[in-house]
């Protein structure tokens, strides 16, 4: 757990400038107590403007904040916040925040000077001073806290003019309660979680349609790659008959030539039986004419 070890405040309401005293926090518990006007409130605001770096509120954006160049006679007044404390790993940690009120003709101007970020180094023991920003060191000083900047402003060192908030009307009390508990954070996180359900969803849907495609193309491929697969059987059965059909065929082209070369002799034959039949007949003829003429 943190705890808050020291504060020193320097130029800031009724706190002098050249102010070296320095407030020590006791545990368990430390009362401050004083007067009206001692610096009770100052304190817890010097509390939580080291912590948030907020001011209070009804300083007119600082400058009733910072001690009055009017009452010290100086034309400026510098301010100084020096906060000191333990981190829940007995860590500690010096903030140092400082201002400056200059005193003009008719006005005053109100500035926040460079604030100072200390740590020191658990092994070596060594100091170590940053300059941040006072954006980068609001956040980070509730971060080495543990505890989130809108619990340190409105319920550890709420300011008393802020601290009947929780009487206040119901969206008031809404947004203070969702400041507190990150309540936003978590209904921003749950409407994007909701959005990438209804995104993933919807992508499902496309994907399964998708499916749907890839599996009825995958099915007609594969009765596309049945289909050719038996055209190409058929194709290799057409050949395998067509191989055996022009085997066929040249075996009948040989015994048609044989044929032919059979007519042919029988052709031949044929034409010498005529001729041979015509002698006989002549010779026939002639031997008649001889048996007459011997007669």
């Amino acid at each position: 757990m943190c705890t808050v070890d020291k504060l020193l405040i320097k130029g800031i309401r009724s706190f002098s400038p050249d102010n070296m005293n320095v407030i020590e926090f006791y545990r368990p518990l430390t009362l401050i107590v004083g007067v009206n006007g001692a610096g009770k409130t100052t304190v817890i605001e010097c509390l939580k403007q080291a912590c948030t770096g907020v001011l209070p509120p009804h300083t007119r954006n600082g400058q009733s904040f910072i001690h009055d160049p009017r009452m010290a006679n100086e034309t400026d007044i510098k301010a100084q916040i020096r906060l000191r404390f333990l981190t829940s790993s007995k860590q500690p940690v010096v903030v140092l925040r400082s201002f400056q009120l200059i005193e003009k003709k008719t006005t005053q101007q109100f500035k926040t000077l460079d604030s100072t970020l200390q740590t020191e180094d658990p092994v070596t023991h060594v100091k170590q001073a940053v300059t941040y920003r006072c954006i980068d060191i609001d956040k980070m000083v509730p971060s080495l806290m543990g505890v989130s900047k809108a619990v340190l402003d409105n319920v550890i060192f709420v300011h008393q003019e802020e601290s009947n908030w929780p009487l206040a009307e119901g969206k008031v009390l809404k947004d203070k309660f969702d400041d507190i508990f990150s309540a936003t954070k978590y209904t921003k996180a749950l409407e994007t979680l909701r959005k990438m359900r209804l995104e993933k969803t919807q992508e499902i849907k496309e994907k399964r349609m998708a499916l749907d495609h890839t599996r009825t193309h995958r099915n007609t491929a594969m009765k596309l790659q049945a289909e050719i697969q038996r055209a190409e059987e058929d194709i290799l059965d057409g050949e395998e008959k067509i191989c055996n059909l022009d085997q066929q065929i040249k075996e009948k082209d040989t015994a048609l030539v044989a044929l032919k070369e059979t007519l042919h002799r029988q052709s031949l034959l044929m034409e010498e039986r005529q001729i041979r039949s015509v002698r006989r007949e002549e010779l026939s003829k002639q031997a008649a004419a001889k048996l007459e003429a011997l007669q």
